[in-house]
């Protein structure tokens, strides 16, 4: 019996090593690998084509170039010339505002701490807020200066406080315009007066708003409020929408004789958040009707349409030598879309995942995919991941399910 018994060991350990081996075909024989599992029973239907009658008419501007994106969705509405270079006048002052918050972010600065008033920043030539030699002046101030007042001598102020020098201070933005990704854009100074090596574009502008929204939603609220009064001397904010109850709450103006008058606007409506970007214009009038325009045109013509939410189950996959049978297949990231209103019918799902994922399986591992098709719009692919962790079976609990494939093989 002993001799039995140890026989018995070693023909069921080499049985053992061989299945273990044999996992691929064990696994094919489990279930098919690329099963879709449709998350409507509707089939989605092939990428739409260029002419579809259902994209709203692009509004026609009077701007040489403009941009108008949905944040929310991070989808581009209607752009006209978005790459072209810009002279962006004052609208440089939004990177100057990005690092003077930054600064204060990282508390080498305060709202609180003084600036000394150099001679250079005194004579700025531009508008002004003010400011003096011999009178100190906060960093909340310049801030307001700045931003509603449209101040090159604040500009200046604050660059020379953060990066010793304006011309230093140059070479910061032009470093987190690069790390930002805008790709078409030069600085060579913090105001925005006219230098043949200082550009931009709409679409460089759109991103560094966005990324002021987003990235410092506490001093935001500079942008939006109407005026402010240094040294006895009150001045409005110069962007037009914010008195036109449109729900705009940002950014900037610009205005260049070379380039002409522009705007970059934010607004947010029902929760959903639009940035606009328009240059060229022939005076404050049209600067202020065109944008408006824009902005009413986005959220007329589209609506916000939500798909899934974060960790909603989206399909349930197989699972191969794992503790459980199957995994619940999720949303990695709400997700909604931006469509003309009359696509809305039109929109569709389908979710895709390969099967059976072979355990042991990590909690956010990536499974598969949500492709979301609609007429007017390009196929837009979100991934998917698993929603729970499943360990994998113990070696003896393998071993007992590769054998139970192996002699229940068709």
């Amino acid at each position: 019996m002993n001799r039995f018994s140890l026989s018995s060991v070693f023909i069921a350990t080499l049985i053992s090593l061989a299945l273990l081996n044999a996992a691929p075909l064990a696994q094919a024989a489990d279930a098919p690998v690329g099963t879709v599992a449709p998350l409507s029973t509707t089939p989605a239907p092939a990428a739409p084509s260029a002419n579809a009658i259902l994209a709203p008419q692009a509004p026609v501007l009077a701007a040489k170039s403009w941009l108008l994106l949905n944040v929310t969705s991070n989808q581009i509405l209607t752009v006209g010339n978005p790459d072209m270079r810009v002279e962006p006048a004052s609208l440089t002052k939004l990177m100057t505002a990005y690092l003077s918050f930054k600064a204060i972010r990282q508390k080498s600065l305060s709202l609180n701490t003084v600036v000394s008033v150099s001679p250079r920043a005194w004579k700025a030539e531009g508008s002004r807020m003010f400011i003096e030699p011999n009178r100190p002046v906060t960093v909340d101030e310049l801030l307001h200066g700045m931003i509603i007042q449209s101040g090159n001598d604040a500009s200046i102020a604050l660059a020379e406080r953060i990066g010793t020098s304006e011309e230093q201070f140059a070479q910061m933005m032009n470093q987190q315009a690069a790390a930002l990704g805008m790709t078409n854009t030069h600085f060579m100074n913090a105001t925005g007066l006219p230098d043949p090596q200082h550009y931009s574009t709409p679409r460089d502008l759109a991103t560094l708003a966005v990324a002021l929204i987003r990235d410092f939603p506490e001093d935001y609220h500079y942008f939006s409020e109407t005026e402010f009064t240094y040294n006895k001397i009150k001045q409005g904010n110069r962007n037009p929408l914010l008195y036109r109850n449109m729900n705009v709450d940002g950014l900037k103006t610009g205005h260049a004789d070379a380039a002409g008058y522009g705007l970059t606007a934010s607004a947010i409506r029902g929760g959903r958040r639009l940035v606009m970007v328009l240059n060229g214009m022939k005076d404050m009038q049209a600067r202020a009707d065109e944008s408006a325009h824009v902005l009413d045109y986005g959220y007329r013509e589209f609506g916000l349409y939500p798909v899934a939410k974060a960790n909603e189950q989206l399909g349930e996959a197989k699972v191969w030598m794992g503790q459980a049978q199957t995994v619940p297949v999720v949303a990695s990231q709400d997700i909604a879309l931006t469509l003309p209103r009359a696509a809305r019918a039109g929109l569709k799902t389908a979710v895709t995942f390969d099967q059976p994922v072979q355990a042991p399986i990590a909690k956010g591992q990536l499974l598969g995919s949500l492709t979301v098709t609609a007429p007017t719009m390009e196929p837009k692919v979100i991934p998917l991941v698993a929603g729970s962790d499943v360990a994998r079976l113990g070696f003896f609990a393998r071993l007992g399910v590769k054998i139970h494939m192996l002699f229940n093989k068709s």
